[in-house]
């Protein structure tokens, strides 16, 4: 085999898991925004059979054999062929640590868990959903055990998610973090509070569509490569490839806000995707380079941009024509203090600047602690109220609105 032939079956390769992985994604989209909620086992069956063929496909001899020749050649492969082989490589010797049944079974799970999530979410019916959770955590455990038995889990998938990451950055972070805002959020809440009257009203889901739709044209989202749909969780995915972009936001009738910063973060996370290179397209290049840059883009156009000044300056004129009686006899000014203000909150996706970081710690603390057998699954409900409680003095009426 000579090099140009490796380099052409290289492309090929990346091009035949794409594939599998856009059938996936499809799957999975409309499993968690427009399919009949019994489907979920239909939908995981098939995802089992993909996952399988994806497994195969990637773990195989020839594959392999084919990745480990480039290795062996890459100081004649350019920058970006390098990079391939290196992502390439490096995943595959993660899948050939856990065995293929054990890989297949947990895709299936998590199609079935995310299912009953909605329903335990519906009831706050925790209890519904705490053995599905306490699977993932079990399999987290056992697969980073697989890949690096001599690392601590957390650390473990901490650098899969952001390389670099690890437990001791983290506590240094958030120690840092926690002991600064929490005190400066008690101050802001014992002071007077700004007037949010205009965020309150009644605002149809079809006005609020129609919001979406000018935001999205707006920060120059491409109709015909970015989709928008609802979903219980906002959510950004690529289909296949950065040419094909799925964004999905939740509307409240009395919220207005909440669905305007989703569909402006999702959008960010968009646009950074859109902007890849056309050459990167299916292959492993394509999208993002990593979770962290990913959300530094989206909070970039959510926070920095989206509650500016000047963005308020254009959005109010938006607002008055998409609701004409709520806006009545107020300003864009209002509009910038209103959006700007810090209040703690329940929901992450929904909470200000200075509290949304709050929100994080408090997963990662509790995260951190059911990994390392310290807590068990089902003694989060608690532990989340009380953290709530005691970093944004909160109170978490049910799991529906907490853990949930």
């Amino acid at each position: 085999m000579t090099l140009e032939e490796a380099k052409t079956k290289l492309k090929a390769l990346q091009e035949k898991m794409a594939a599998y992985g856009h059938a996936l994604s499809l799957l999975y989209y409309d499993g968690v925004t427009g399919a009949p909620r019994g489907t979920a086992a239909n939908r995981g069956q098939t995802m089992g059979v993909l996952s399988e063929e994806l497994y195969q496909l990637s773990t195989g001899e020839d594959t392999v054999s084919l990745l480990e020749y480039l290795d062996e050649h890459k100081a004649e492969l350019d920058e970006k062929e390098q990079r391939m082989v290196f992502l390439l490589l490096k995943d595959i010797r993660r899948m050939q640590k856990i065995p293929m049944e054990e890989y297949i079974a947990h895709e299936k799970m998590i199609v079935e868990a995310e299912d009953v999530w909605h329903t335990a979410k519906e009831q706050s019916n925790f209890a519904l959903f705490e053995p599905y959770l306490e699977k993932i955590f079990a399999d987290a455990r056992k697969f980073a055990g697989y890949c690096a038995p001599d690392t601590d889990p957390y650390d473990y998938w901490l650098n899969e998610y952001e390389e670099g990451l690890n437990k001791a950055r983290a506590d240094e972070f958030f120690a840092t973090l926690r002991g600064h805002i929490v005190p400066l959020l008690q101050k802001v809440c014992a002071a007077p509070q700004i007037d949010v009257s205009m965020l309150q009203g009644t605002f149809p889901e079809d006005r609020q569509d129609m919001l979406s739709r000018r935001l999205m044209d707006v920060m120059g989202l491409d109709p015909l490569h970015v989709g928008l749909s609802t979903t219980e969780h906002p959510f950004t995915t690529s289909l296949g490839s950065h040419l094909d972009e799925r964004i999905t936001t939740h509307y409240y009738e009395h919220d207005f806000a909440s669905s305007l910063y989703s569909v402006i973060h999702e959008g960010g996370h968009a646009l950074y995707d859109t902007g890849s290179d056309e050459s990167l397209a299916y292959t492993v290049l394509d999208g993002g380079v990593s979770m962290g840059i990913h959300e530094s883009q989206s909070r970039f156009y959510e926070n920095l941009l989206g509650r500016s000044r000047a963005f308020c300056d254009y959005l109010f004129p938006v607002l008055a024509e998409v609701f004409p009686a709520e806006m009545e006899g107020h300003n864009a000014e209002e509009l910038y203090r209103a959006l700007n203000r810090a209040q703690p909150s329940l929901i992450r996706t929904e909470a200000d600047e200075l509290t949304y970081c709050l929100h994080v710690l408090v997963r990662y603390e509790l995260e951190k602690r059911v990994m390392a057998g310290e807590l068990a699954v089902h003694d989060l409900p608690g532990e989340w109220n009380r953290l709530y409680k005691e970093y944004l003095g909160v109170d978490v009426p049910d799991d529906k609105q907490g853990v949930l």
